[in-house]
């Protein structure tokens, strides 16, 4: 009998071996320290689809967090459909894609350039499209990534992101704790198992998060429902109270991502309403504050929220794994599913 999700759990246990790579060279950074005073950038436009759209939110939070520049996702078919007239002077365009293939993608990219934007790229292949067309190209360096449902790879773009931010905000990077730490948690056998024992397909699953662990949780959401074929809501809990909740049973299994130092308060008010109904909520993360029949999937104990939020990628990976396996699926190959989307 084949075993289903070899090809995904391998790549997920690489990630440590990708963090190493990218944090052994931090000089790749210092080309674009002074970026943002040398071109005088005013604003930033991220440009990405799917899970990169994911790792775009990150990426959007650290902007607005650590160095206060406003910070948008790009409209690719405002191009591709509408053939917009952009006005990018003073705007950096970040371009985030696994393959760096999407002719949507390359389009908006393309169209910003010749509308004055700098472009910088982060792909897993410096010869793609978009990674010829940015003015500067950051590579995942993750190897090829075979499974449909990208791991590695977004946690590579997380971790560049991050480095990012650090080289222009200029705080310090502590490489030794994220490496230590990621190894940690991917090694950990029994990490999610308690988890998929209790979640069933059949229930309405929630995913929830705030701040940095928004993105998480949209990823979250979004890997279990390429690889279990089940719909799954990503929401930040502020959205969740805003409407969605009103659609909470007993019977919802709500997993909240909150990892070490996520400040309590911001999450206070869903999980006390969440509380009064559902009957336990699933912990993604070290910084929840579980009680009761609560079930805790362990994560990182980083220094800060943010380090923090980039190793847990890899217990949420864990999951939607170990959940589709359970469910009988091969996670490896989705139906319907391909690497590559190339989206117009």
């Amino acid at each position: 009998m084949k075993q289903l999700g070899v090809v995904m759990s391998s790549e997920i246990a690489e990630t440590p071996s990708v963090f190493s790579a990218i944090l052994g060279d931090l000089s790749a950074f210092e080309s674009v320290k002074n970026l943002l005073k040398d071109e005088k950038i005013q604003s930033v436009l991220i440009l990405a689809r799917g899970t990169s759209d994911n790792a775009a939110h990150y990426l959007k939070y650290l902007i607005e967090t650590q160095i206060g520049l406003p910070v948008g996702l790009t409209s690719p078919s405002s191009v591709t459909v509408y053939n917009a007239d952009l006005k990018y002077l003073n705007t950096l365009v970040i371009a985030i894609s696994q393959s760096g293939q999407s002719p949507d993608l390359v389009h908006f990219a393309t169209a910003a350039r010749q509308a004055s934007a700098y472009l910088i790229a982060m792909t897993n292949d410096s010869e793609s499209p978009l990674a010829k067309i940015a003015h500067h190209h950051f590579s995942l360096l993750a190897g090829p990534e075979l499974a449909v449902a990208a791991t590695k790879s977004y946690n590579a773009q997380l971790l560049i992101s991050y480095l990012l931010v650090c080289m222009w905000s200029g705080k310090k990077v502590n490489a030794v704790q994220i490496i230590s730490e990621a190894a940690r948690i991917a090694a950990m056998p029994d990490l999610v198992s308690l988890a998929v024992a209790h979640t069933r397909r059949d229930k309405e699953i929630v995913l929830l998060g705030r701040g940095f662990a928004y993105p998480n949780a949209r990823e979250a959401a979004l890997k279990i429902q390429e690889t279990c074929k089940v719909s799954v809501q990503g929401l930040s809990t502020a959205d969740y109270l805003h409407g969605p909740i009103s659609a909470l049973t007993e019977d919802t299994q709500v997993f909240i991502v909150a990892p070490k130092h996520l400040p309590a308060e911001s999450i206070l008010e869903a999980t006390t309403r969440i509380r009064k109904i559902a009957q336990r909520i699933f912990w993604i993360g070290n910084g929840g504050t579980p009680a009761g029949e609560d079930i805790v999937m362990a994560g990182s104990n980083c220094d800060d929220e943010i380090t923090s939020t980039l190793v847990d990628a890899i217990v949420l990976q864990r999951f939607a794994f170990e959940f589709a396996v359970a469910s009988g699926f091969d996670p490896d190959a989705p139906e319907g599913l391909s690497k590559v989307t190339l989206t117009h």
